[in-house]
């Protein structure tokens, strides 16, 4: 499967090195409007069509009237889109329409939908997923899954070895926001703080359940 990830921006560059360890992925920058809304949006023929070569497209545009376009132009192109990036819940309707975009609250909620593209990228990358192994109260080894698109589950993994089992998922969810989080704000009301928050409970859920399976 090939994946391209888009970007008018800073944001993107993580989940491209996380995601580019799995699938074959393009990491792809189009240049913004410059003013904050564009009657006309020119995006590449070049750069175009190596986004309409990916099975999957993710992107982390800020600018909506490029967000909204780009959809609009590659939606028949490939199987499915992921926005990364939006605001409001009527940009959200109008992105979803489609039938094949998923507006996600939080990249790292991404779960299964039945679609075969979708859940074949999902299966490695979204909700975070982990199987722990270890030695009386002692973690030995934490395997990682699923990992969230910027690849802050596998740097927990990397962090709690060692680590004593007692507490050890309210650690992961305290740990996790050290992590340097670099989303975009995906909705109007919404902030950093909030999506770290977020997806702190996921990865404490994620290690809880990974106990309870030991």
């Amino acid at each position: 499967m090939k994946v391209a990830i888009v970007s008018d921006g800073p944001y993107g560059e993580r989940a491209y090195a996380t995601i580019k360890e799995e699938f074959e992925t393009e990491f792809i920058v189009l240049e913004p409007p410059m003013d904050a809304f564009a009657d006309e949006v020119d995006i590449p023929g070049e750069e175009l069509a190596r986004i309409e070569g990916a099975d999957l497209v993710i992107t982390y545009i800020l600018h909506p009237d490029l967000s909204l376009d780009l959809v609009n132009l590659i939606h028949q192109k490939v199987d499915w889109i992921i926005v990364g990036a939006w605001r409001g819940e009527g940009f959200k309707k109008q992105l979803t329409s489609y039938g094949n975009v998923t507006c996600p609250e939080n990249m790292c909620d991404l779960i299964e939908n039945g679609n075969p593209t979708y859940d074949e990228f999902v299966a490695r990358f979204g909700r975070p997923v982990v199987r722990i192994n270890c030695q009386g109260d002692r973690v030995v080894d934490i395997q990682v899954l699923r990992c969230s698109p910027c690849g802050s589950t596998h740097y927990l993994a990397q962090e709690l070895k060692g680590e004593s089992t007692i507490n050890l998922p309210i650690k992961a969810g305290l740990k996790i926001q050290h992590y340097p989080c670099r989303a975009p704000r995906m909705r109007l009301f919404s902030d950093d703080e909030c999506k770290k928050e977020i997806a702190a409970n996921l990865h404490k859920e994620a290690f809880q359940d990974a106990l309870e399976d030991d």
